[in-house]
C-alpha cells in the first residue's frame, strides 16, 4: 500500500514511518526542506519536500496514495507565535483535507490531541464526548487543534473517508525536539526542588502507533479516539524519571493559587529577554490542571494496548543519555 505521512520526520511521524515500512508498505514522507533528519536515518521513505501550508506541495505528495495520515503539527507552540499555530495547525489541516478530497484518498487518519478535547468538569478522566470547555478555549495549542478537527469533519461531509486520533502526552525514544519527552531531560539534568500540582496522561510512542495503525484499519468514519495511557500527577512522573536518573524527589509541590502569580512573572521575563523562552506563562498555568484522559474506547474498538508509562520513561532517558541531551 502506498501510504503518506505528513510530518514523518517528527517524533510520531516518524516512529509511525518505520511501523509501516516493517509491515510492508510503500511509504512517502511529506517534510520541510530544513527538517532534522535523525529520525528517518536509514529508513527506506521516499522524501516529498514541502510544507503542508503550500497547496501545491501537498497535492502532489497525496497523489497516489491510497492512506494518508496527517500528523504535522506545530506542537511547541511556547516557541512560536500564536498565529503560526493557527496557521500551521488550522489551515495546514484545511490544506491537507483540501487535498486528500480532490484526490480522492480512500481513507485519511488525522491526528489531534487530547488538548482538543477538553478538561471534564466532574474531576475525572475526560473522554471524547467530553464538550470542549472554556480552559482549553483559551489555550492556544489546545484550541487550534480542536478547529484543525472541524476541517476534518467539514471534508468529512464533502465524502472523505477520515478518522481522528487524540494522543495524550507521548513519550518515547527519539523525540529529539523535546515536545512531551521533554520533561525527561528537565528532570534527568538536574535536581528539581518542586513540581506543580496538576497532571497528565502519559503514553508511550509504541501504543500511539499502534493506535494510528488500528484507526487506519478499523476507526469508524468521523469518530475520535483518544490514545493514552497513565493518568499521572507530576509528581509521580518525576519520581519515575529522578529514579532512573538517581535524583532526589523533589521535596515541594507548588499549589495551584501559585501559579497564576507564577505565569505574570514568567511571561514578563519572556517579554524583555532575548532569548526563546523555555516556559511561557500559559504552560504554567495550565501545569495546576488535571489533563487526565480515558482511552476506553480506542481500547474497546481499536484494540489500543495501554502500556506502562515506567517503559516509556526508561526508553526516552536511555536514548536522550546515550543521544548527549543529559550532559
Amino acid at each position: 500500500m502506498k501510504v503518506l505521512v505528513t510530518g514523518g520526520a517528527g517524533f510520531v511521524g516518524s516512529h509511525l514511518a518505520a511501523a509501516l515500512v516493517a509491515r510492508g508498505d510503500r511509504v512517502r514522507v511529506l517534510r520541510r526542506a530544513n527538517s532534522c533528519l535523525i529520525a528517518l536515518e536509514r529508513l527506506p521513505v521516499e522524501h516529498a519536500i514541502g510544507d503542508i501550508l503550500d497547496e501545491t506541495a501537498v497535492a502532489a505528495a497525496v497523489t497516489g496514495c491510497e492512506l494518508v495520515f496527517h500528523v504535522a503539527a506545530l506542537s511547541s507552540y511556547w516557541r512560536a507565535r500564536p498565529e503560526d499555530v493557527y496557521r500551521v495547525n488550522v489551515e495546514g489541516t484545511r490544506i491537507v483535507m483540501d487535498a486528500c478530497v480532490r484526490a480522492g484518498v480512500p481513507r485519511v487518519v488525522h491526528t489531534s490531541s487530547v488538548a482538543a478535547v477538553g478538561i471534564a468538569q466532574n474531576g475525572g478522566p475526560a473522554n471524547e464526548d467530553t464538550p470542549f470547555d472554556r480552559i482549553s478555549a483559551t489555550f492556544v495549542y489546545a484550541d487550534s487543534k480542536h478547529r484543525a478537527e472541524a476541517e476534518v469533519y467539514r471534508a468529512i461531509e464533502r465524502g472523505l473517508d477520515a478518522v481522528i486520533v487524540n494522543p495524550a502526552a507521548v513519550i518515547g525514544a527519539g523525540d529529539h525536539h523535546l515536545i512531551s519527552s521533554s520533561t525527561v531531560v528537565e528532570f534527568a539534568r538536574r535536581n528539581v526542588p518542586a513540581v506543580p500540582a496538576g497532571g497528565m496522561c502519559v503514553a508511550d510512542v509504541a501504543a500511539v502507533v499502534h493506535g494510528h495503525l488500528a484507526a487506519a484499519e478499523r476507526g469508524r468514519v468521523g469518530e475520535r479516539y483518544i490514545l493514552g495511557g497513565e493518568n499521572l500527577t507530576h509528581r509521580q512522573l518525576a519520581e519515575i524519571i529522578v529514579g532512573l536518573a538517581g535524583r532526589p524527589i523533589p521535596r515541594f509541590t507548588i499549589p495551584r493559587w501559585a501559579l497564576g502569580p507564577a505565569a505574570v512573572a514568567v511571561d514578563a521575563f519572556n517579554r524583555v529577554s532575548h532569548r526563546p523562552p523555555v516556559v511561557n506563562g500559559e504552560q504554567i498555568r495550565l501545569s495546576g490542571v488535571d489533563f487526565f484522559f480515558d482511552s476506553s474506547k480506542a481500547v474497546r474498538e481499536l484494540g489500543y494496548p495501554l502500556m506502562p508509562t515506567c517503559g516509556a520513561i526508561e526508553k526516552a532517558y536511555i536514548w536522550y543519555r546515550e543521544h548527549g541531551y543529559l550532559t
